[in-house]
């Protein structure tokens, strides 16, 4: 566990930790006590990830998340977050249209959100508008891989780069958002060999959510690593606790101990004195 009082990091600190051989922990949050628990715990990143739309809005994917959606929840996460580099998904349409657009939702998710920098998804098609980005100011944080945003595109939840003409374009990708400033780059659900070549070929540092252990960090959305979901979880999702099935156990025995009585019991209840009582018996007595 992280010392609350630890410094504030910043994304030299995660070149640093790199270049030193250290691996860098991501994990995305939605709210406020899920951005304490991932802050405390030491993880370097808090990713805003617009996979909020499913772990806390209910949605079938991320497509209908709204700026205003992700600024919401990246208020309540910056309030919480002391020690770790916010990072905040720009979502679907937020950037896709102009240059302007992207640096104005930039700017909203830093100014209105307090996150510390962005993520933007897409290859080397949006490198410019990364670069416009990283130009006004805000850091970027590049992804490529399985770009969820682009989905219907891509064609549904798959593997990206497994021939050797789409790794090769993966590399150029990524190349493309180093030259164009970004300081890091997530690679999501491609062959980890890819992954690793890619890794050894850039000088800023690699994220991987699903593309093994060559990237120089990791990845999870915290309701999935902690079963928090209940839904089809990825091939890459490790699942370290079972808090939805803790928790509907629960809400389970808290219905029963109420309906037999058990819930609630003295100690769960306030008391008072005996002559207040006689006093409060007389005075509803004489109304």
């Amino acid at each position: 566990m992280a010392d609350s009082a630890d410094k504030k990091l910043s994304i030299f600190d995660l070149q640093e930790k790199v270049d030193r051989g250290e691996k860098i922990f991501q994990v995305t949050a939605v709210d406020f006590p899920t951005a304490q628990l991932v802050d405390r715990s030491g993880v370097d990143c808090i990713l805003i990830g617009d996979s909020l739309g499913m772990t806390a809005l209910g949605y079938s994917g991320t497509v209908p998340v709204t700026m205003d959606e992700m600024v919401h929840h990246a208020k309540a996460i910056s309030r919480a977050a002391k020690r770790s580099i916010l990072v905040g998904d720009l979502p679907l349409g937020a950037y896709h249209a102009c240059k302007e657009d992207a640096i104005n939702n930039a700017m909203r998710m830093v100014k209105e959100g307090g996150a510390d920098v962005v993520k933007l998804e897409g290859g080397e098609e949006f490198a410019s508008t990364a670069k416009a980005v990283v130009d006004a100011g805000i850091p970027v944080m590049a992804h490529i891989g399985l770009t969820p945003q682009l989905m219907s595109k891509l064609g549904g939840f798959k593997v990206q780069g497994k021939s050797a003409i789409a790794g090769a374009q993966l590399l150029k990708d990524a190349l493309a958002l180093e030259r164009a400033g970004c300081f890091a780059i997530v690679l999501e659900a491609i062959p980890d060999r890819v992954a690793s070549l890619i890794t050894e070929r850039l000088r800023i540092p690699t994220i991987g959510i699903g593309a093994g252990s060559g990237c120089d960090g990791q990845n999870l959305v915290l309701h999935d690593m902690v079963g928090l979901f209940d839904r089809f979880a990825p091939k890459f999702v490790k699942k370290y606790a079972d808090c939805w099935g803790m928790i509907s156990k629960a809400l389970t025995d808290f219905q029963t101990e109420v309906k037999q009585g058990q819930f609630p019991l003295t100690e769960h209840s306030f008391s008072m004195k005996d002559d207040e009582y006689r006093a409060f018996l007389k005075a509803v007595d004489s109304d």
